[in-house]
């Protein structure tokens, strides 16, 4: 049970680091901090932390952006379809390269967010859409090493 606050929590946290106030340059290039954490607990627990975890995680992310609804429910299932069925091999890989394995994952997921922004319509001007695949692909290793203190510290297995 304490194990399920402690990945619910750290949903939270990503969830409010998604909307907390940027100065409007740094805007641009904003972590994907939902997914960098998703990724995080899928690789450390499949067995835990899977597709239903991501869409609902989704979903809220949706309610709370005010966007299309389904839209990041859509993107968090494919980026952790797509670890889960990479994870064995990723989790052995050194933390640099793990990062360049998730920047395709991200840039993937932000090119389908690119395209469903513009079905809908509310299409970005230019490919700087895909900043934050980078930026989160860069964070990586910080927010890996950082979570695996909150799994070895309060236990959660």
């Amino acid at each position: 049970m304490r194990s399920s606050l402690v990945i619910i929590f750290t949903l939270l946290v990503a969830l409010l680091l998604s909307v907390m106030p940027m100065p409007e340059p740094f805007n641009l290039g904003r972590p994907m901090w939902l997914a960098l954490v998703l990724a995080y607990w899928v690789m450390a627990l499949p067995h835990r932390v899977g597709l239903l975890t991501a869409w609902l995680a989704g979903l809220v992310s949706d309610v709370l952006f005010g966007q299309l609804f389904g839209q990041h429910a859509l993107v968090m299932t494919l980026i952790v379809w797509q670890l889960l069925l990479l994870h064995q091999r990723i989790r052995r890989f050194p933390l640099w390269q793990q990062s360049l394995v998730m920047l395709p994952v991200f840039g993937i997921a932000q090119m389908v967010l690119l395209w469903l922004n513009s079905l809908s319509g509310n299409r970005p001007p230019t490919l700087l859409f895909l900043l934050p695949a980078l930026v989160s692909a860069i964070l990586w290793p910080w927010v890996h090493t950082l979570l695996q203190g909150v799994k070895r510290r309060f236990r959660v297995i």
